[in-house]
């Protein structure tokens, strides 16, 4: 595992659980505004599997849950024994995902290694490969791993972190109707990091990001605004 970095206890990261979030290294998407570049496009420092592990062990009875993040955690060669590992502990385990590796995905809900998937949905389909930094980019792995995840039997949610200069009305109906049915479904209020693989990014205010979710309403039963 190639793991760039460890929150030690977060409430915020996994619904209803007092949890830790390993954030692993290495990305296949290029998203302009990504927050965590230093993560995907070059190495920080790394925890060692065994450190981690380490800590986990020893914070077992505080720590309910472990949050994998990135980068993109399914990159990961050995992000399943890892997370049998993990389960061996007593841990329940979220997963972040882009949702590029529906393969890996249905093995880890197949196996029931994973308590909550979080999937982020970049944009409508038409702008995945302008929002994802790929040119040429397959949406159809991406559509997969949507239906998948709801179909899946696990607590799940989908989100979409939103820029100015990239998200419209239109861009979130029509992600609203890509992902119809949905049982949760978040919008992100863009924050800049000053560690962003692109420039020239900006929030969206307010009223236009109430706007936006209220407009997903038509096809998902829970749409809420975060990071505002």
């Amino acid at each position: 595992m190639k793991i760039g970095g460890l929150q030690k206890m977060t409430m915020l990261d996994f619904p209803g659980r007092i949890a830790c979030t390993i954030f692993t290294y290495g990305c296949n998407l290029r998203c302009p505004f990504c927050h965590n570049a230093t993560l995907v496009t070059h190495k920080t420092e790394l925890f060692s599997e065994d450190e981690i592990l380490s800590y986990l062990n020893k914070r077992k009875g505080i720590l309910d849950g472990v949050c994998i993040t990135g980068g993109e955690p399914l990159l990961q060669s050995d992000i399943i024994p890892f997370m049998k590992k993990i389960k061996e502990i007593g841990l329940a385990i979220k997963l972040d995902t882009n949702g590029a590796y529906p393969d890996k995905l249905q093995e880890i809900i197949d196996l029931g290694l994973v308590d909550y998937i979080a999937m982020d949905i970049k944009n409508s389909k038409e702008k995945y490969a302008l929002t994802t930094g790929i040119d040429a980019l397959d949406i159809a792995p991406f559509e997969r791993s949507v239906e998948i995840i709801k179909n899946s039997g696990v607590e799940y949610e989908f989100r979409t972190t939103v820029v100015r200069e990239l998200h419209t009305l239109d861009d979130m109906k029509k992600i609203a109707e890509w992902i119809s049915g949905a049982k949760k479904y978040y919008i992100q209020c863009f924050a800049e990091s000053g560690e962003l693989i692109g420039e020239g990014f900006s929030a969206h205010d307010k009223n236009t990001l109430e706007a936006f979710c209220q407009a997903t309403l038509e096809h998902i039963s829970s749409s809420e605004i975060r990071g505002i």
